[in-house]
């Protein structure tokens, strides 16, 4: 017994779907590679700021890396921090400032932070990072 193969007729409804969806795709296609080549012909690339980064360690009377202790930054000639951050768990911090020829000083606020015997920590005096360009500042502080 044979089959009889039946015909798959493209009605013009079902072929103006398949334009519709060719032209959409097209015009998906255009748009996608007219977003991702404007920086490519030299068109309006958004300026990345260059940046400076000033890493550390914050150290504790047993020479060990302590976590969790504020680190503030300023500029030399400023009065007040303008940055801050936290130690992460290995005692490590980075602060990302302007490039440029500058003097920042940095140090640790022990106020808040007592050690797991129940000693408060005493702050060292503040530290004189000086940055020449945007490079990377490697300092450590040292609490006892």
């Amino acid at each position: 017994m044979t089959r009889k193969r039946t015909k798959t007729a493209i009605t013009p409804e079902r072929l103006h779907f398949f334009a519709r969806r060719y032209v959409f795709f097209i015009l998906t296609c255009l748009s996608i590679l007219a977003i991702f080549s404007t920086p490519l012909l030299g068109g309006d690339a958004p300026k990345l700021q260059r940046h400076a980064v000033i890493f550390g360690t914050v150290w504790g009377p047993d020479d060990r890396p302590l976590s969790g202790v504020e680190v503030k930054v300023r500029r030399a000639s400023e009065k007040k921090a303008r940055w801050d951050v936290y130690s992460s768990r290995r005692g490590e911090f980075e602060v990302a400032v302007p490039a440029g020829k500058a003097d920042y000083v940095v140090w640790a606020v022990t106020k808040h932070y007592k050690l797991p015997n129940g000693k408060h920590l005493q702050s060292r005096p503040e530290v004189t990072v000086h940055i020449d360009n945007d490079e990377r500042a490697d300092t450590g502080l040292h609490l006892k």
